[in-house]
């Protein structure tokens, strides 16, 4: 295959606040259960159908976990990109060979989009720098009101 891509795009909200753990090399991750839904009509009865699927999203960079811990809350609505990853490992209790599909937030194709509410901001992860943006932002360059353009 000349070429590939694994990009996931989802808009959903948190199902519980996010959790953040610490990896054996000391650094902080963060796992989000995202909720996605989808609506309907049923055609032969007239009543409205829901269905909703749970998605797992892990962040990793660090910048991004702290912004997650910090802002994000069970409810809140997110939008996110990122890529899928299916990680294997053994049951200790059976021994049996399980398997999770999860969102992965990391490196420079990812970002975390905070929807709705008064913390709006997008969260990106390119080179292990972060943009925060909208209502909470960096402070501002007092040379910049001096610049005539």
């Amino acid at each position: 295959m000349a070429g590939s891509l694994n990009k996931v795009l989802l808009i959903g909200r948190l199902g519980a606040d996010p959790e953040i753990k610490q990896m054996v090399n000391g650094k902080n991750v963060a796992r989000l259960s995202l909720a996605t839904s989808q609506s309907w009509k049923d055609k032969n009865t007239g009543e409205k159908k829901e269905k909703t699927e749970w998605h797992r999203v892990v962040v990793f960079n660090e910048g991004l976990v702290n912004v997650v811990q910090q802002y994000l809350k069970k409810g809140a609505q997110v939008y996110i990109e990122g890529q899928l990853s299916t990680r294997k490992w053994k049951d200790e209790k059976t021994g049996q060979d399980k398997y999770s599909t999860e969102i992965i937030i990391q490196g420079f194709n990812s970002s975390l989009t905070m929807l709705g509410g008064g913390n709006q901001g997008s969260i990106s992860s390119q080179d292990n720098k972060q943009s925060f943006d909208q209502d909470v932002q960096s402070p501002k360059n007092e040379l910049d009101d001096d610049i005539p353009f």
